[in-house]
């Protein structure tokens, strides 16, 4: 009953498809660590919900292993070309509203205890408190990725409804309720 209700939920918050799938499906990695040091998004060491200000890579996965499922989800956007910066950025602050929708939604479904990751960065504040050496504005509302609790988002998708690349000139995006009755 509430895996159809999360899923109801999480199209209604504005995602393109959702799944709710077992806890023993979700790929975990430490390299993934190792990806979030290299700083490609320019995020290591200044956002609070990322590395290593999000924690220990081992002890951030044991958190995900104490799930029995989650809810898998994703929003796809079409961008102009595969060069769209701008809409690239546009469409990973629309997930990031679409999460912070799904968190409020799942909240009134009575789930005990969750932990709800997303894509990369935060994405609630312009500019992330951590830069400015600011506590963090919204600790009760920001959201860490899935990445840096070490989930290996390709691997997870595969064998579910939904697809990791959705066509020429999109960004995919995705998001992880996990949730214990």
């Amino acid at each position: 009953m509430k895996e159809q209700a999360l899923i109801e939920s999480a199209l209604q918050c504005g995602a393109a498809k959702a799944a709710v799938i077992p806890a023993d499906r979700i790929v975990l990695s430490a390299s993934f660590r190792e990806i979030c040091r290299s700083n490609g998004c320019g995020n290591y060491g200044r956002c609070y919900m990322c590395p290593p200000d999000v924690g220990e890579i081992e002890t951030l996965m044991e958190k995900v292993r104490q799930f029995p499922r989650g809810l898998l989800y994703q929003t796809i956007t079409p961008l102009e070309d595969s060069f769209d910066i701008e809409g690239m950025t546009a469409a990973s602050a629309e997930h990031a509203q679409v999460s912070q929708r799904l968190q409020q939604a799942a909240k009134g479904l009575g789930l005990q205890k969750t932990l709800h990751l997303t894509c990369g960065g935060c994405h609630l504040c312009e500019t992330c408190a951590k830069r400015e050496n600011q506590p963090c504005r919204f600790p009760d509302k920001a959201l860490p990725s899935m990445e840096s609790y070490g989930i290996d988002v390709y691997q997870t998708v595969r064998d579910t409804p939904l697809r990791y690349i959705n066509g020429q000139d999109t960004v995919t995006f995705f998001g992880l309720l996990l949730w214990e009755d």
